[in-house]
């Protein structure tokens, strides 16, 4: 059951009984994001499945040799890889593959670890470009910015994460590692597909950066998609693209009744970041960033702050929920390790980013 998927149509049916449905309500619906967010899901779901990523992650892990290197090329391949990929696919591919590979090479102690610091890199490397989560996606689009304003925006936040990660593993007690060899479960039999996917993707770079448009490159990955890899169609998320129009019709309604736009503006007003920040920490940060983009104009302060409101509680991003899932699945007993390991080091993680955020902004 998608709790935040059931709270966002909540939510919107009660504001239609303040608002009761009219011909407004399609103007609510943001169908570029949408659209966007679709293709991107498309692609990256097909993709998954043709192994590609794992088949890169393979071959750098061929010339490992101490425990700090394969590390760092476990949390990194996350913090990297999200920014492209999305948080959500670079956890559901890089996870299990990590707990795998820890296990293979004897340091089943270091897994939980691993995994916190794998979340907590692809949560904050895919804050660096507009692809690399919802939140993201859907801001980029909503407040108009350049694709050079965007990185340039969220560049420090990301050289801050990856210098604090990389500390977070050098300072581990380094130990020798026999050659690895892993036994990779993907072949590249299929470069049609690879090819048609690598295009797919090139096109929705293009609808990023405003060349292309939405719509056309939704059909156009409908189609190709239907009519080369249809069972990917089957494996996107679309709870998540139901819980994007919950909440704009939800922010849409609201909009509509002053009284509870005012107050909500003088809430948010001159706090956007903890604003952003707190409400993450309970309805996670794709629906913060949707509710409280319809109550003020400060684009760069809510980007900032639903991006390190990711960082905090299980589900201050739902992207986390993939990893303890995956955990739990990989031993039950490691649950409340995992719990606490993961609290203390996003605590720790959010206090500075806190702070970064006022020095920065």
């Amino acid at each position: 059951m998608n709790i935040v998927l059931i709270i966002a149509w909540v939510l919107a049916l009660i504001s239609a009984l303040a608002v009761p449905p009219d011909s407004a309500y399609l103007s609510y619906i943001d169908f570029h994001t949408l659209g966007l967010l679709f293709c991107l899901m498309a692609v990256m779901a097909g993709a998954n499945r043709l192994g590609i990523f794992r088949q890169a992650a393979d071959r750098l892990l061929t010339k490992v040799k101490n425990s700090h290197q394969l590390e760092l090329i476990l949390v990194f391949l996350c913090f990297i890889s999200s920014m492209l990929i999305t948080n959500d696919v670079a956890l559901i591919t890089f996870v299990p593959f990590a707990i795998q590979v820890l296990e293979m090479s004897d340091r089943r102690e270091s897994i939980i670890l691993v995994v916190v610091l794998q979340t907590i890199a692809a949560n904050l490397g895919s804050m660096f470009t507009p692809i690399g989560n919802p939140q993201n996606l859907y801001l980029y689009s909503k407040s108009g910015m350049e694709m050079g304003e965007f990185l340039a925006l969220m560049l420090p936040y990301t050289v801050l994460a990856a210098v604090l990660l990389f500390v977070a593993i050098v300072l581990r007690k380094k130990q020798p590692l026999h050659t690895l060899q892993i036994a990779s479960e993907v072949s590249f039999k299929n470069y049609r597909k690879q090819v048609i996917y690598a295009v797919l993707f090139v096109q929705c770079l293009l609808c990023v950066a405003q060349i292309l448009p939405a719509w056309f490159v939704t059909i156009v990955t409908v189609f190709v998609v239907f009519f080369t890899d249809r069972d990917t169609l089957k494996v996107i998320d679309y709870s998540l693209l139901l819980t994007f129009a919950g909440f704009f019709i939800f922010i849409g309604n609201m909009g509509r009744i002053p009284a509870f736009c005012d107050f909500l503006k003088g809430i948010i007003s001159g706090n956007e970041i903890l604003t952003a920040v707190a409400s993450s920490q309970v309805i996670s940060n794709v629906p913060a960033a949707l509710l409280l983009s319809g109550f003020t104009q400060k684009w760069e302060a809510l980007i900032v702050g639903t991006n390190i409101g990711g960082l905090g509680t299980l589900i201050a991003s739902m992207a986390s929920l993939i990893s303890y899932r995956l955990i739990v699945a990989s031993g039950p007993s490691r649950k409340g390790k995992y719990i606490l390991y993961f609290t203390i080091a996003n605590i720790l993680f959010l206090m500075v980013f806190i702070l970064a955020a006022f020095m920065f902004l």
